[in-house]
């Protein structure tokens, strides 16, 4: 089974930065799809980037420019973290690492990732 442990959220003031970490563990000797998706209060769920299983990187409009995604698959580990640049209040939201085994029909390309974390706060304030 698969367990997804987020860390780095916290208060920030417009435009500085912060660095996500998310770490899986259970079935991390299996291609593993992953993205970090976040959640502001009153609005759906969104993809910031989704990271496949050949090392590549999508990211969201929102994140382009600002977000860097990097992916740690040395060994067993699989760590994928989110440094964020320039944050705004927009960004305060509740963040998601997801995870996803690739059994061979690729990653998902909506949220239907099998495997959460609970959650990190991120605050900006202006």
């Amino acid at each position: 089974q698969v367990q997804l442990r987020e860390s780095g959220g916290g208060s920030v003031q417009a435009g500085g930065s912060l660095r996500l970490s998310c770490v899986a563990s259970g079935g991390t000797y299996l291609p593993m799809c992953m993205a970090w998706f976040r959640r502001a209060p009153g609005s759906e769920r969104e993809v910031v980037a989704r990271s496949d299983t050949e090392g590549r990187t999508t990211y969201a409009d929102l994140a382009k420019g600002r977000f860097t995604v990097s992916r740690d698959n040395t060994g067993n580990a699989r760590t994928l973290s989110l440094q964020m640049n320039m944050l705004q209040p927009d960004d305060a939201a509740v963040y998601f690492c997801a995870a996803q085994i690739n059994y061979g029909s690729g990653c998902p390309i909506d949220d239907r990732y099998r495997h959460w974390g609970q959650g990190t706060q991120v605050t900006v304030t202006s």
